[in-house]
């Protein structure tokens, strides 16, 4: 049986991708915009880290290329839904087919027909925090992280304070809520949403990322394998609040975690494989069962937005 100590290491480190992509869809949905494509950006910033990476040798270079790239798949969503008022959520199921299709035909275009990368040369390492790591049991479950771990907690705080404390959070969250009483304010709606999409873009990225060079050391069709619907239903299960999102990632983290352990020591001999596969999902339908209902997503997200009207 695995002790706690390495649950809760194995919690907080799934649910490291699951938080930054929540987030990433935060950002966009507090400034009116649905974002279903959070699994086509996690998939585009997993193969941008995992080739990137490939190629020179350095994982940092290859997580910043995952952040453009997201950012740049981010951009055809903001056009389809902001300029063009198409409907959001038929955009962001056209990105997940996008990143997914062209993902793998990059892949056997470049590694001559394999349905996968190479092994990841380099990953990002655990790095301990000096004097915390060494606490019990939380030491070594939440101070020896990869960078990415701590890169999503601090994103977590970074927008708490940016959404509740600074002009710019004031005005995302009003273009969100209220965009005609906004733009009578003054506030540019529209450049507001785009900022907010590429943002949710670069974050998601960024956890699909930690992936192929973090947590994994190779990219797959099946790497990230529904994490960005997972990243979807935390978003909502957390109420649209950045401590809410994070509580709710770090539940659906552990039962991820649950599953691959229970892979891991055995409990296959008690509960079928495919049943611990489920287990994520499972508990993620039944917490949007339970929950969805009482939580108030921003009154204008999904609404398109006219200029001047009403």
């Amino acid at each position: 049986m695995p002790d706690l100590t390495s649950l809760i290491h194995s919690a907080v480190l799934y649910s490291t991708p699951l938080i930054l992509a929540a987030i990433g869809g935060l950002y966009s949905e507090r400034s009116g915009v649905v974002n279903i494509g959070l699994e086509g950006l996690m998939i585009t910033g997993a193969f941008t880290a995992a080739v990137t990476t490939i190629v020179t040798g350095n994982p940092w270079i290859g997580l910043a290329a995952a952040v453009v790239a997201g950012v740049l798949m981010a951009i055809p969503h903001a056009v389809a839904s902001i300029t063009f008022k198409a409907d959001q959520v038929v955009s962001g199921v056209a990105i997940n087919f996008l990143a997914l299709g062209l993902s793998i035909y990059l892949v056997k275009y470049l590694y001559d027909g394999a349905g996968k990368t190479p092994t990841v040369p380099e990953l990002l390492h655990q790095v301990p925090v000096p004097l915390l790591s060494d606490i019990p049991v939380i030491g070594p479950s939440l101070f020896n992280q990869f960078p990415t771990t701590y890169l999503a907690f601090l994103v977590v705080i970074v927008t708490y304070i940016v959404l509740y404390h600074t002009s710019f959070g004031m005005r995302l969250r009003s273009v969100g809520e209220h965009p005609h009483a906004a733009e009578t304010a003054g506030i540019n709606v529209i450049r507001m949403r785009y900022i907010a999409v590429m943002i949710s873009g670069a974050l998601a990225a960024a956890g699909g990322a930690g992936l192929s060079i973090a947590i994994g050391s190779e990219f797959g069709q099946t790497t990230v394998s529904g994490q960005g619907f997972i990243s979807l239903a935390a978003l909502i299960f957390g109420k649209w609040h950045p401590f809410g999102v994070l509580g709710a990632a770090i539940f659906f983290g552990f039962s991820v975690s649950l599953a691959l352990i229970g892979q891991i020591y055995g409990w296959t001999q008690v509960v079928p494989s495919e049943l611990l596969s489920m287990l994520p999902y499972v508990l993620t339908l039944l917490a949007l069962a339970g929950f969805v209902g009482r939580s108030e997503a921003p009154a204008a997200v999904g609404k398109p937005y006219e200029k001047g009207g009403r």
